[in-house]
């Protein structure tokens, strides 16, 4: 879906492009359920593409002014406006109601005006004649010299208006005001090969669709053809990305250290008083030690009902469960630096588990893929003892799933292959009257890009954490109700076991787990815990007031109900 979205979205393609083939001195965030080199290699391959077609559409507009003696340039108004109304209207999807409005007039008049140039150069194709006498002549010329109005010899009105339009856009655009039908034949033939020039790039994305990114095909990489171009610098790049965006160890940039793993959600942060229980013995306890109570507790959840069988699907039954190490990219001297190797991790990972440190941080890691990868939640822990007390740090994180018109690629591209001729022809027609503008914007933007890999100097850049996620730039805003349902239930079930294995490792060691659970349910629901009412007034309810009075025997407390109190409290 990824990869069919940098066909579709030119904005999401750039930005891939951006993060991950230009500034080649960041490094890759995690890449959850997605390989990032092949977006990567299908957003580069998806612009090559665009850029030829471009090219070549431009290429026909430029023939077609010379050929026409500037009779085209006329279809240059309507193509701005058509792209004036685009960019006013933005990528927001519910825009402000003045940009909505005035993006609608942009497109009409662009629509009404190319559509009146297209009416006017088909009466002169087929009523006109390669005689000028017998075309439009002028009437009367302004002091300097151009023609203020023309007749015709087919008729006056409306249909003379037609007539006398060409040659007034062919002289106001520095032509020649006698136009020739031919020049009008010329100007249809070549709308007809923008086209087909436009019909043929939307068939080539179809065919992507149903072939290398088909679900038969795409697991095969090595018969993908965007990945097998021939340049040095993506080879470079996408063996780079692979050994980066899988890695235990995360280098991060300082303010976006989760970067990849969607929007942070519910975090917990807790601290309680490691007090002894006198009825117990106190035993040594480490961060490790809490954390291997707490992991069999959450592998538990891979385990259906013994009721239900082993036949029942759940996306708890594949729950991942690693460990991982944050460092900063900060102070690395090269990209390639990185301590991405085995031994490297295992050595940050024994002396970050055990320290409070600010930077490198260590994180049991507990992931559900739900909707087939689409929904992604991770839930980053972190236990550290110091100064008798605990802190215990719970980081749930939730990717959304993949945009509405990425998911839909299949459809779209499925619906346009089994079109009719007819079908398939109006929809063409219908890009050729901004593509000048569209095409030639495609080509400006090429330019730059190829500008900016030559003189921005990014290859040679001090190494940085990365900017943004391909994946979080692909995720729609929310998911549908199932889903944040599902969310609810994954990090409700994941976050009762960290807590119940936190308590079993108290308790074990003879501290107390009293204050702790107290905590945990003050965080996770919301409530307040009371440890007692003696001597004390208490009441319920929006409008509910307390007093007390105060006796020989001591205070007894009493209770006031107000309107929207009930016998329960």
């Amino acid at each position: 879906m990824l990869c069919a979205g940098a066909y579709l979205d030119p904005v999401y393609r750039d930005r891939v492009i951006e993060e991950l083939d230009l500034n080649e001195q960041r490094l890759v965030a995690p890449s959850l359920g997605f390989d990032a080199a092949r977006v990567l290699a299908h957003a580069l391959r998806a612009r090559r593409l665009e850029l030829a077609w471009a090219g070549a559409i431009v290429g026909l507009w430029v023939v077609g002014l010379l050929v026409t003696d500037f009779l085209l340039a006329g279809y240059l108004v309507p193509s701005v406006l058509l792209a004036m109304g685009t960019a006013i209207r933005g990528d927001d999807d519910r825009p402000p109601l003045p940009r909505r409005l005035a993006a609608f007039v942009a497109r009409w008049m662009g629509r009404i005006v190319f559509g009146l140039f297209l009416v006017a150069t088909v009466v002169f194709a087929f009523s006109g004649s390669d005689d000028s006498s017998s075309d439009a002549s002028c009437d009367s010329y302004d002091s300097y010299g151009y023609c203020q109005s023309y007749s015709s010899g087919d008729g006056s009105g409306f249909w003379g208006f037609l007539k006398g339009l060409l040659p007034a856009l062919s002289q106001m655009f520095g032509g020649d005001a006698d136009v020739k039908a031919l020049q009008a034949w010329l100007a249809l033939v070549l709308f007809v090969a923008v086209a087909l020039c436009t019909g043929a790039q939307r068939s080539q994305f179809a065919r992507a669709l149903g072939g290398e990114l088909s679900p038969e095909r795409f697991p095969d990489a090595a018969s993908d053809p965007a990945e097998s171009l021939e340049s040095r610098r993506f080879q470079r790049l996408k063996e780079r990305i692979r050994l980066e965006q899988r890695a235990p160890l995360i280098m991060y940039h300082e303010a976006r250290p989760f970067c990849g793993s969607g929007a942070d959600y519910d975090t917990w942060v807790l601290a309680v008083e490691l007090r002894p229980d006198g009825m117990k013995k106190v035993r040594p306890m480490s961060n490790r030690t809490i954390l291997d109570a707490v992991r069999p507790l959450l592998e538990g959840l891979r385990l259906p009902s013994e009721y239900a069988g082993h036949a029942v699907r759940d996306r708890l039954r594949w729950l991942e469960i690693d460990e991982c190490v944050f460092l900063p990219a900060e102070g690395l001297g090269r990209r390639e630096d990185a301590p991405y190797n085995q031994e490297a991790f295992e050595g940050h990972r024994a002396r970050a588990v055990e320290e409070g440190a600010e930077k490198r941080r260590h994180f049991l890691r507990v992931r559900v893929g739900g909707w087939e990868e689409e929904l992604v939640v991770t839930v980053y822990v972190r236990i550290h003892t110091q100064g008798r007390m605990l802190m215990l740090e719970i980081a749930p994180h939730v990717l959304q799933p993949i945009r509405a018109d990425f998911k839909d690629a299949d459809r779209t591209a499925h619906r346009f292959r089994s079109n009719s001729m007819f079908g398939k022809a109006t929809w063409a027609v219908g890009q050729v009257p901004g593509s000048a503008i569209r095409s030639l914007v495609t080509l400006c933007q090429g330019a730059a890009y190829g500008w900016q890999l030559l003189t921005s100097g990014h290859g040679n850049a001090l190494p940085d954490g990365p900017a943004m996620s391909v994946r979080e730039l692909g995720a729609a805003r929310s998911g549908s109700l199932f889903q944040r349902m599902d969310v609810d239930r994954y990090l409700r079930s994941v976050q009762d076991r960290i807590a119940n294995g936190v308590r079993t490792a108290l308790a074990e060691h003879g501290y107390q787990t009293g204050e702790f659970v107290q905590k945990v349910v003050n965080i996770s629901g919301g409530g307040v815990h009371i440890d007692s009412v003696a001597n004390s007034t208490f009441a319920v309810g929006s409008h509910a007031r307390a007093s007390s009075s105060t006796s020989t025997g001591g205070s007894v407390p009493q209770q006031q109900k107000g309107t929207d109190s009930d016998g329960n409290g």
